[in-house]
Parts: structure tokens; sequence; C-alpha cells
């Protein structure tokens, strides 16, 4: 199905749990989202789960697969008053509050009996753990739309598991974007034709069988990625708690700053590293359509936020460095002997031994003389990742080809985001002098073909301070462009 041509500026904007969060927060929503549709331009609304909601959900699915419904019981009641709560502040004609218990409440039983029935299995598997979680955001969008109707817009929810077509891997589900494609445009196209409001569930989705699936925890910027790109949207714009993307965790540094723009490729590098602010699956659907992608803040949003420019390479004087962001609760893992030397398929099969234990790798080097191989993976996975190593190398060990494989302490990848990185010399001496000043020590460092970061593993208790000093470098009064150009031409002042 084609979308008519007047269609063709679709502006698909995504709320998150705390732009949800209470009665006052849907208030800023319902401002926001009205505002847009008054100037005429198509919408489309991906909300996700109040917040704290998907956490209480999967608590009470765990609690009740050890035979513990406490945590349920415990569940229902406070799902009924969050949602109903809002409600009576935001709903003032009976009538709207009336028709959102008759849709809630039984999403609340489906909760308890889906519990009940974990309970007697003794386990919950990711199916039926999605099954559970999905009732979030299924309950919010209810809550949300009734809201727009009560304000005067005309607005419909939408089950994203009726929209978005994926793959069977629950918890963590890829789209099929030709299906997904399709299904956009014969659900939401006649809901947009008659200027209506969709508001669909965030995070999930549904394999070809039609059982509920998930795209993993923080998903529904995905979710409004791929609907950005299934109906070749004109922008897509995620609305979050924070001013865009910042030059560092505020929680770390004391003055972040928000970023006016950065390039694809700097703020899918931000999202893998820690930048909690956009899911890291969300880059590619806008990117490979190149849609425009904005992250602004629900709670300030006469701030521009964060511009993402589908430029390959985009910089301004004294933006060679755009950001710091950090992974915490790593373990550095390596496999080290001098047997290696020069052997093909040694890295090959270490990581598929990694792979078959299903745990994700965020750093990787390498010594140039092939004796070893570091890499980094999450703490609670480092005892499995060393066994399948230690049972896949078992014979070189024997033979000593291989002499350790090992796991250090809990440690932290710090990464440093900057496209102009590419075209200026000196950034790393600049990086790692400042650490090194510090008295930071690192434990291994990399860097990608795109030449858009850095990243360098340090101990857990000096990663704050490292992503301090890195900041501090970034926001240098004078910037670090300015200072290594005089460096280079220690003639050339002044800005001409």
């Amino acid at each position: 199905m084609e979308l008519p041509g007047y269609l063709s500026d679709i502006l698909v904007m995504k709320f998150g749990g705390t732009s949800v969060g209470d009665h006052r927060a849907i208030r800023n929503v319902v401002g926001i989202v009205g505002e847009e549709f008054l100037t005429g331009r198509p919408l489309v609304v991906v909300a996700s789960a109040m917040s704290g909601v998907t956490s209480m959900l999967e608590e009470a699915a765990q609690k009740a697969s050890q035979g513990d419904l406490q945590k349920v019981h415990e569940a229902a009641p406070a799902l009924r008053d969050k949602h109903f709560g809002a409600a009576r502040e935001l709903l003032p004609d009976p009538s709207y509050a009336m028709q959102l218990q008759t849709e809630i409440e039984p999403l609340v039983a489906a909760f308890v009996e889906r519990c009940q029935a974990i309970r007697m299995l003794g386990e919950v598997t990711p199916r039926v753990m999605d099954s559970v979680t999905s009732l979030g955001e299924r309950m919010s969008v209810r809550l949300l739309s009734a809201v727009f109707k009560a304000y005067g817009f005309e607005s419909t929810w939408v089950d994203a598991d009726q929209v978005i077509v994926t793959d069977n891997q629950f918890q963590a589900a890829h789209p099929d974007m030709d299906a997904t494609r399709r299904q956009a445009r014969e659900v939401l196209g006649p809901i947009l034709e008659e200027e209506i409001i969709p508001v669909v569930t965030g995070f999930i989705g549904a394999d070809p069988e039609g059982n509920t699936t998930t795209l993993g925890r923080g998903g529904s910027d995905y979710s409004a990625a791929i609907l950005g790109a299934a109906l070749e949207a004109g922008d897509v714009w995620i609305w979050t708690d924070v001013d865009g993307v910042m030059t560092a965790d505020p929680r770390i540094v004391a003055d972040p700053r928000s970023i006016p723009s950065l390039t694809y490729r700097e703020i899918g590098e931000l999202a893998y590293f820690g930048a909690k602010v956009l899911h890291p699956k969300s880059i590619q659907p806008v990117v490979e359509t190149e849609i425009g992608l904005r992250i602004r803040n629900t709670f300030n949003p006469t701030h521009p936020g964060t511009r993402i420019v589908g430029k390959k390479y985009a910089r301004s004087r004294g933006s060679i460095l755009k950001a710091v962001a950090a992974v915490p609760s790593q373990r550095m893992v390596a496999v080290e002997g001098r047997g290696m030397l020069g052997v093909p398929g040694v890295a090959a099969r270490a990581f598929q031994a990694v792979a078959d234990t299903r745990t994700s790798v965020s750093l990787i080097t390498q010594a140039s003389s092939e004796q070893s191989i570091c890499f980094t993976v999450a703490s609670e996975r480092a005892d499995t990742v060393l066994k399948a190593l230690e049972k896949t190398f078992e014979l070189e060990i024997q033979h000593r080809d291989i002499d350790r494989i090992s796991a250090g302490p809990e440690a932290v990848v710090v990464t440093v985001v900057g496209a102009g990185m590419r075209d200026t010399p000196g950034i790393a001496g600049a990086v790692f002098g400042a650490l090194g000043s510090a008295g930071i020590n690192v434990m291994a460092i990399a860097q990608g073909s795109s030449d858009a970061s850095i990243s360098l593993v340090v101990r857990a208790d000096e990663a704050e301070s490292a992503v301090r000093v890195l900041h501090d470098l970034i926001v240098a009064e004078n910037g670090l462009e300015g200072a290594l150009r005089s460096k280079k031409n220690p003639e050339e002042g002044g800005d001409g």
C-alpha cells in the first residue's frame, strides 16, 4: 500500500517512560503533540510504559517463577493506581475514565493470570516474559490516547504487534522491515488519512505467527525509528528528560553541555558506548532512509535539543571531540600464549566461543605480535566466557601453545567521540596526555576504523575521574582544536 502524497512529511514522536511517568508529565506531552498537530502535519506517537512499570512487571514474573506471588499481588493494585490515578487528574469527563478502565482492567487481569501460570510451570521463558512485559506499553497507550481525545484531538491506540513484524528472538527481536513496511502502511495509513493521531506501543512487535516479541529494554526508540523508516517519515523526534545528547553523564560531570548536532556515526558510537539517551539500534533504520532525527526534552520543549545529521562528516571549530561516555561493570578477558604467534584462526575460534555463550563484546584489542587477544565483556558474563574459552582451547592449553586465559578485575570502558578527530593530528596524544597527567592508568586501547572514537579501559575506581578529565579536555576554554592548531603552527593565531 502506497501512502498518498500529503502523508509524505509524517512526524514520528516517541515519548519515554519519564515523559509519560505521571499526570504532570503527560500534560506536557499533550501540549507538545497538540502544538504539532495544529500545524496540520501527520503525526505518529510512540509511547513507552510509564516509568517503573516494566521493571515492576519483570520482577513480579521472576518472583512467580520461584513460586512467590507476593510481588504479583502488590503489582496489580499498583498498576491500577498508577494509571487510574493519572486518569483522574487528566480526564475530567467520567465517560473517558470509565472507557479507559474497561480497556486497562483486562490487561491487569492478564498480568495476574500469566504470573499464576508462570508459578505453576516454575519457570518464565523469554516468550512468556515478553507477553508479560509488553503489558506496560499496552496500558500506557490506552491512557495517552484517552487523554488526547479528552483534550480535543482525535486519537486511537494501536498495539505494535499489529504493525511491527519481527523474528522470534524473544526479548531481543529484530524487525522484518519489508513485512513491517506493508503492515505499517496498511494499519496506520488509513488512520493518518483520517487526521487521527495513532498512539503506538513502543518496545513490542510480533513474530510471523503472531506471538508478542520485544525489542529489548529501551526499545521504544528503536520502535520509533522502525516506524519512521516503514512510513518514510520526514522526521523522528525522541522525547526524553534531558536537553538532547550531553557532553557527558550529568551524574558524573557537574557541568555537561547539550550538543547541538552530531553525525550518525557519532551518535551511534555514543549510544553503543553507554550514553543512555538513545537505544543503540535506533540509528540503523533512519540512516538507511536518511530520515531526520532529533532528541529533545519533554520537560523543556523550547530547547532545540540535539539534531542528528546525515552527513558523513561534519564538524565546527572547537568541536573535534564531542562527548565522553562510559560502559561500566566490565572485565577484560585475555587469551595469551607464545604458541599463538602466526597461527591462523585463533581469534575466530575465541570469538565463536564467546558468541556461543550469547555474550556481547564491547571492545577488542590485539597485540601486533599476535601473542595476545584482549576484549571486554559484562562482568556477570566473564566466568561463563572463561569456561567456554578454556573448553575451546583445551588442547592448546595442554600443549602450552596458550599460556593463560584470564579475566581481570572490574573495569570500565571509557570512550571519547568526535568525527573531527579523523583529520586532526594529535588527538590521541592529547587524550592520553590528559589522563597521564591525572595519574590514570590505561589498561587497553582501541580505535575504530571510522576514526570517530577512541576507547580505553580503566580500573573501575578510576572511571569517574577519567570521564571528568576527558570532559574538561572537551570543554577547555580555548578549545582543543585551537590548541592543536597553535601547536602545529605557533605563528598562527586569532580567527583568521
